[in-house]
């Protein structure tokens, strides 16, 4: 099993003509993604070839879902369409929008959100600012490397893409369910609370990482739900323990403002939790490798 993406998910890609689109499109296919359409209004109608693979255009989502079936999307359009493509989605009811773009601006993350629960919250979205969502030899939304890791009985959420590809590597041997990029900026549509509660629903998910970075309240909330609703062993990590006060650290949301939002704090909380918390990456794939041996 795996969370949210499946061997029997229907994928399109929305941007699917520009640069970062067709590329990672490439890879998708290579992951054994089922792709099975892009949209860009000017050039519906066309069909693109991915090394053989013949993937149609569609002018719309809604267009898209009706002709192919399609329960995923995958959003690469610039920052300023961002907006308008998420809400596109939300209007064609598809059920897991991943929205991979980085600088959203924050207000249009909000409005998109909050257009998403006015809807009824029927589009699980991911991100913005993610690498997506993969669930090894199944399929693979987003721009997690496929190479990395192969399946298991991990799951992993993460703040942090580049963290997210160390951890499946170092835990390459164990293998994963799905790991969930849910992206670093202060308003993100997935959370770590999500992620978790699907992980322990899902029955061939043994054990679960957690990766979270200094700022906000995100990890210390998930404490609270880990300690009530969680019974499968969950390591942990935060970035940031010598992220100086006052200093954006790499995502929009990754910034200390007084005493909150320390990497401390939130070890502390997730170790009142029962988490075991590694100072390194490393050393929290080892805290695993200890769990699961």
């Amino acid at each position: 099993m795996a969370i949210w993406l499946t061997k029997d998910s229907k994928v399109i890609v929305q941007g699917i003509t520009g640069s970062e689109g067709t590329k990672h499109t490439r890879k998708m296919l290579a992951a054994g993604t089922d792709i099975v359409g892009g949209t860009n209004p000017r050039k519906a109608g066309q069909e693109l070839d991915f090394d053989g693979v013949k993937v149609p255009v569609f002018g719309t989502v809604a267009d898209a879902m009706e002709k192919t079936g399609a329960d995923v999307t995958v959003i690469f359009v610039p920052p300023a369409f961002t907006k308008g493509a998420v809400i596109e989605a939300i209007d064609a009811g598809i059920g897991l929008a991943v929205v991979i773009t980085e600088g959203v601006p924050v207000h249009d993350s909000a409005e998109f959100w909050a257009y998403n629960l006015a809807k009824g919250g029927k589009t699980r979205i991911i991100g913005p600012n993610c690498p997506g969502i993969a669930s090894p030899g199944q399929s693979n939304a987003g721009i997690i490397p496929a190479s990395i890791s192969g399946p298991g009985k991990i799951g992993l959420v993460s703040k942090s893409g580049t963290l997210t590809y160390q951890m499946m590597y170092e835990l390459s041997d164990f293998g994963f369910t799905t790991a969930v990029g849910i992206g670093g900026d202060p308003i993100i549509g997935t959370t770590h609370i999500d992620a978790l509660a699907a992980f322990q629903a899902d029955p061939d998910t043994e054990a679960i990482v957690m990766i979270g970075e200094i700022g906000g309240d995100a990890e210390e909330r998930a404490a609270e739900f880990i300690k009530a609703n969680v019974t499968k062993p969950v390591v942990g990590y935060i970035a940031g323990f010598t992220a100086p006060p006052g200093k954006t650290m790499g995502h929009a949301g990754a910034i200390i403002s007084g005493s909150s939002g320390t990497a401390e704090a939130k070890k502390i909380a997730l170790e009142a939790a029962g988490v075991k918390v590694g100072k390194t990456p490393s050393e929290t794939a080892q805290l695993m490798r200890e769990i699961l041996s």
